[in-house]
C-alpha cells in the first residue's frame, strides 16, 4: 500500500514538474471558446436538394415553421436527419 502511493506521488510530481517547465506542447482545452489561428473555417454551406429531401424525409408538405433551422444547417451533426429508433418509435418512416 505504501510503495503504491508512493508511486502514484512520484508520478504526480514528474508530471507537475512538466507543466511547470512549459514543454511547449499543446494542450486541448485551455481555451475552447477560441480557435487556433490559421485554423480552417467554413465560410459557406450549400445543401442540395437530395439532401433536403433526406433531412425531410416522412414529413409532409406544408412544412412548419419550426423546420426552416435547416435553412442555417452548417456541416456540423445533427440527429435530425438521421435514422433514429426501429419499430413504433419510428414516427417518420426511416426504417420502412
Amino acid at each position: 500500500m505504501r510503495v503504491s502511493i508512493l508511486l502514484a506521488t512520484l508520478g504526480m510530481s514528474t508530471s507537475m514538474s512538466a507543466i511547470a517547465l512549459g514543454t511547449g506542447y499543446p494542450v486541448a482545452g485551455t481555451t475552447p471558446f477560441q480557435r487556433p489561428q490559421g485554423a480552417p473555417v467554413i465560410e459557406w454551406v450549400s445543401h442540395d436538394k437530395s439532401w433536403y429531401e433526406r433531412a425531410l424525409t416522412g414529413i409532409q408538405p406544408p412544412y412548419p415553421k419550426s423546420l426552416y433551422f435547416l435553412d442555417n444547417q452548417g456541416y456540423w451533426h445533427t440527429p435530425f436527419n438521421q435514422p433514429g429508433m426501429t419499430g413504433p418509435y419510428d414516427i417518420r418512416g426511416w426504417h420502412d
